[in-house]
This record gives structure tokens, C-alpha cells and sequence, in this order.
């Protein structure tokens, strides 16, 4: 995989890789950005949350469950101090449908984690993850949440 980062002005940067497609990379104000893009270390959560949702979307309509709604959220923790590595990650998939089986999710979770996603086997060899799930009816009312570990 090839990727470039074109400076465009002041702190502001555009990125570009294989697929084509550019994504605006800037930062805060406070070190000469402007605000204008993604800062780098949002595009590796954004990278780690993409990478494990096609992952579980894909298993679960394997497993023929009816997701109406479907969103993955990863809260990583960083430090105060320089480098403001990622030093923890919560990812929480948010699930909606009509009879979600618990353990279809569980299954698409567990094989994301230790088969198909790269971006959460090369993260989670730096930091350790916690994975937890929501599961919503499709009117919207809570069913069940709970966290996969590995056995």
C-alpha cells in the first residue's frame, strides 16, 4: 500500500492513497493549523473503527441477522504529554435490528478481532482494547449490552 501527504499551506495537508480518494489533514490553532482536516491520530481511530464495522456488518449479514442501523464508536485515551500515543481504546458497536442474536454478534466481534481486521490486530499490539456491544430492537428500545473478551 502506497500513501502521500501533499503539503497545501500553513499546517494544512492533503492525503491521498491507492483508492484515489484525498482526505483534508490539518490542526488546532493553537500550533499554526486552522482547523481545515482530520488531525492524523483521529484518522487512525477512524481507520480502527471502519476497519472493524465492514468486518462485523459482513458476518452479520451472513448470519442473515436484519440490521437496520449500525454504528461502531472508538474512545481512545491519550496521555497529556508528548507523544500522545494511544494508550487505551474503548470500541463499542451499537447494534439495531429485528431479532439481533446476541451471539451472532459476539462471533462477528471475536473474528474481527483475531482474523480480519488489521487495524485492530497491528493497534492492539500497542495498546490493549476493550470491546463492548449494544444491541437495540428496531424501535429503537435497549435489549442488551455486554463486553466479547478473549477465551
Amino acid at each position: 500500500m502506497d500513501a502521500k501527504v501533499t503539503w497545501s499551506q500553513g499546517m494544512s495537508f492533503t492525503g491521498t492513497a491507492g483508492s484515489g480518494f484525498n482526505v483534508p489533514l490539518g490542526t488546532d490553532p493553537s500550533v499554526g493549523g486552522q482547523n481545515d482536516g482530520f488531525y492524523p491520530l483521529e484518522l487512525m481511530a477512524i481507520s480502527l473503527a471502519g476497519c472493524t464495522s465492514m468486518d462485523v456488518m459482513s458476518i452479520l449479514r451472513k448470519k442473515q441477522q436484519e440490521v437496520t442501523a449500525f454504528e461502531v464508536q472508538v474512545q481512545a485515551s491519550q496521555p497529556e504529554t508528548h507523544p500522545h500515543v494511544f494508550t487505551h481504546a474503548r470500541i463499542l458497536y451499537k447494534v439495531t435490528g429485528k431479532n439481533i442474536e446476541e451471539s451472532a454478534l459476539l462471533r462477528a466481534i471475536e473474528l474481527s478481532a483475531l482474523k480480519y481486521c488489521p487495524a485492530q490486530t497491528m493497534l492492539s499490539k500497542a495498546f490493549p482494547m476493550d470491546l463492548v456491544y449494544e444491541i437495540y430492537a428496531q424501535d429503537g428500545s435497549f435489549v442488551k449490552s455486554g463486553e466479547w473478551t478473549p477465551k
